[in-house]
């Protein structure tokens, strides 16, 4: 598969990773077999890079991935990303750095390692981003070897390009799809002349790029796409990137028609991100080993045309922009 440099991180990795959220919890029932089975499919595929958070399934997600880790000790170059913040009230004072010891100190226990890849503040409150003291005590994590780099994952613009102005950030994880194009504007640019990584989440625009859904799909009750529809549990960005459902499915529908015979429309959504030079890597979620492998298969297609980019702005301009452009 496609290597990218992650920068400031100081390695290469795979332009397709894995989302490791499903693995948690927010999706549905996913068994430790089929977790197990998932992430051996990716990694068998190519991928790299492994995201995930302490708060996913409240720390099932990373105590997974640390069996695995331990299970396949000859898997070369991984690179596994978590996220630290959300398992507490959002208060801009939580974030200090007797709590990123403790934090970091469960995650190191959760995926079994002595020094953590990357880590990445888990879409804090705004002024976090402008706090100087917050990425003091990054810093101090890092010469204290217990994490190796930091980045942050945001919702807005607005703080990517605070984060990237940072010098010690590593990467800025940011919401970029079909569906959610505003970050091409400021902050890919941005990150690329910083040399700070971009990781694309929620490419799939959760599940609705795969051109599967319809008006009748059902959602299960522990399924965040049933129960953060308005965000009644967190950002409502990171549900259909924000785009109400019915909005999301016609904006789908104009764009079946540019996805080449033979390719799954998941996979041509993937490649649209994978397209734009700046973004480091993918993280689209999988369920199940027949998943993961189609993603990353992702990275095998040509680049679309510039007639297919021109149609995708086309349609973001006409159905999507106006709802979500302003929003984040």
């Amino acid at each position: 598969m496609e290597k990218r440099s992650f920068g400031r991180l100081g390695r290469d990795v795979a332009v397709i990773g894995l989302g490791a959220w499903q693995l948690g919890a927010d999706w549905g029932e996913v068994s430790e077999d089929a977790a197990f089975a998932t992430l051996g499919a990716a990694v068998d595929a190519g991928v790299t890079f492994l995201d995930t958070a302490d708060v996913y399934g409240d720390g099932r997600s990373e105590q997974i991935i640390g069996r695995f880790l331990r299970q396949h000790p000859a898997s070369p170059g991984l690179t596994v990303a978590t996220k630290m913040g959300r398992r507490v009230p959002q208060e801009p004072s939580a974030y200090n750095l007797d709590n990123f010891r403790a934090w970091t100190d469960r995650s190191r226990a959760n995926l079994g390692v002595d020094t953590l890849d990357l880590v990445q503040l888990h879409c804090p409150p705004t002024p976090v981003y402008s706090d100087d003291a917050v990425f003091e005590a990054l810093d101090t994590l890092v010469r204290e070897k217990r994490i190796a780099a930091y980045g942050v994952s945001v919702e807005r613009v607005e703080e990517a390009l605070t984060a990237i102005a940072r010098p010690g950030v590593a990467s800025v994880q940011i919401i970029l799809n079909a569906l959610r194009r505003k970050p091409l504007e400021a902050v890919l640019p941005a990150a690329a002349a910083a040399g700070v990584g971009i990781v694309a989440r929620v490419p799939l625009a959760s599940g609705l790029l795969s051109g599967r859904y319809d008006e009748h799909t059902t959602f299960g009750a522990d399924d965040h796409r049933t129960f953060n529809r308005h965000g009644e549990s967190f950002d409502v960005g990171e549900t259909f990137s924000g785009v109400p459902y019915e909005v999301g499915l016609e904006a789908v529908r104009r764009l079946k028609p540019l996805v080449p015979p033979g390719v799954a429309m998941a996979q041509w959504a993937l490649r649209w991100i994978a397209d734009q030079p700046a973004v480091t890597v993918v993280i689209p979620g999988a369920r199940d080993p027949e998943q993961a492998r189609a993603n990353a298969a992702a990275a095998d297609l040509a680049p679309l045309t510039p007639e297919a980019h021109a149609a995708v702005a086309e349609v973001y301009d006409e159905l999507i922009r106006p709802l979500v452009h302003d929003r984040w």
